[in-house]
């Protein structure tokens, strides 16, 4: 781990320091009794002809502000009339310019599977999702040990989240076991933030047959996604390709008419 990767780590870390101190775990525990549920991105997955994920974010270490003052209220109705699967929500702040609340928000807004994103080093955070009312958190095999990642996976499957692990190399792969739903290939370097979507296509057919498969970053047309489907992604992680967008356009409304 370095540069990019690392800074954001060291960063999380504090973070979840201080938020420990905010908010006690006994308080999360009280909420995840009212507002956690069964994780359904897997399912949700499984289930779609077209499998997007569309993302909500601000800005990014590579592109820095996408848009800056993106609200949930706007972009979520927007994602829904796509046909979208499921949400992504960043709730890193330093680097995404995220915040919990666009999480909180988007739960009351859509019945949608929503995904935490962040980089989930701790349980603590897990405990938080599920209070949060997501259904599933993203564990960075890059970011983890694999011991550390897969107790954070077992607690997620206690509390009923779906964990949908992200890989990027090969050396990776062996962190897939028993409480990974969802294999995720970021073709997007995290030292380095470059992004190429050969990495998919590389990695695809080293996973499990029966592993739900999405590919994720840099997916800027119909047709990139309609040969990723071909290769045998069920899903798709998108977010600047559609945050760009202020409104979205024909060319990914299309896609709920295109059988796949």
């Amino acid at each position: 781990m370095d540069n990019i990767l690392t800074q954001i780590l060291v960063e999380k870390q504090k973070t979840v320091a201080m938020q420990k101190e905010v908010v006690p775990v006994a308080t999360l525990e009280k909420d995840i009794s009212i507002h956690g549920h069964q994780g359904r991105l897997k399912a949700a997955l499984q289930q779609s002809s077209l499998g997007i994920i569309a993302e909500f974010k601000r800005k990014s270490p590579s592109l820095g502000w996408i848009q800056k003052e993106a609200r949930i209220d706007e972009i979520i109705p927007r994602y829904k009339s796509m046909g979208v699967s499921a949400l992504s929500i960043l709730t890193d702040t330093p680097f995404f310019g995220g915040k919990p609340s666009d999480l909180l928000q988007a739960r009351e807004l859509t019945d949608l599977p929503i995904l935490r994103k962040d980089f989930i080093i701790d349980e603590y955070q897990v405990l938080e999702t599920s209070a949060w009312g997501a259904d599933a958190i993203l564990l960075i095999a890059a970011a983890l040990p694999l011991d550390k990642l897969k107790n954070l996976a077992r607690l997620a499957k206690e509390l009923g989240l779906n964990t949908l692990l992200e890989v990027h190399h090969e050396a990776e792969l062996e962190y897939i076991h028993e409480n990974i739903d969802v294999v995720g290939i970021n073709n997007r370097n995290l030292s380095t933030f470059h992004t190429d979507i050969q990495t998919s296509l590389n990695l695809v057919s080293q996973l499990p047959p029966e592993m739900v498969k999405i590919s994720e970053s840099g997916i800027q047309s119909v047709e990139m996604l309609m040969n990723l489907r071909e290769k045998g992604f069920q899903g798709f992680l998108m977010g600047e390709a559609l945050m760009k967008e202020l409104i979205p356009t024909q060319k990914w409304i299309s896609l709920n008419h295109i059988e796949v």
